[in-house]
């Protein structure tokens, strides 16, 4: 048996294999610049608006927390905010627990849009079920008393 097609095969399989590098090449930095600019770039983008925000914060902004917090700015400090959330309440946050101001989380049209859905899937199963149950209450006929054997008799 001889070697020589089996080395002519390799010979063969290398010579493919650095065809197909640049292809790789362009495919990994297709794939860098996808990330980049649909997830790191925007991710940043995000980061440096909230730094902005939080770096003009000034007392009687309106704001929200985290966790759902609303408050009037009373107070700000170097790394905290203190929140006045009732007429005798103020509460001590750290900057980073804010979350953005409220007229802006009050106007994402998403939040708004859910608050507004379970109302109306509210008011449609109302509807739905006032429709069934009355024709049913319509339709009913008398209930017939039941008797038994010795009453029969």
């Amino acid at each position: 048996m001889s070697f020589v097609p089996f080395l002519q095969a390799a010979g063969q399989g290398a010579s493919n294999a650095q065809g197909q590098l640049p292809s790789l090449i362009i495919t990994v930095v297709a794939m860098i610049a996808i990330f980049y600019f649909f997830l790191i770039r925007p991710q940043k983008k995000k980061e440096a608006e909230a730094k902005n925000m939080l770096a003009n914060l000034k007392k009687g902004d309106k704001v929200v927390t985290i966790g759902g917090v609303y408050g009037t700015v009373f107070a700000v400090k170097d790394k905290t905010i203190v929140l006045k959330v009732d007429d005798n309440a103020k509460i001590e946050f750290s900057k980073n627990a804010i979350s953005g101001l409220a007229s802006v989380v009050d106007a994402d049209p998403k939040a708004a849009k859910a608050k507004e859905e379970p109302k109306a899937v509210k008011e449609e199963s109302k509807a739905e079920l006032s429709d069934t149950q009355a024709p049913a209450e319509e339709n009913k006929a008398p209930a017939k008393k039941r008797t038994t054997k010795k009453e029969a008799k």
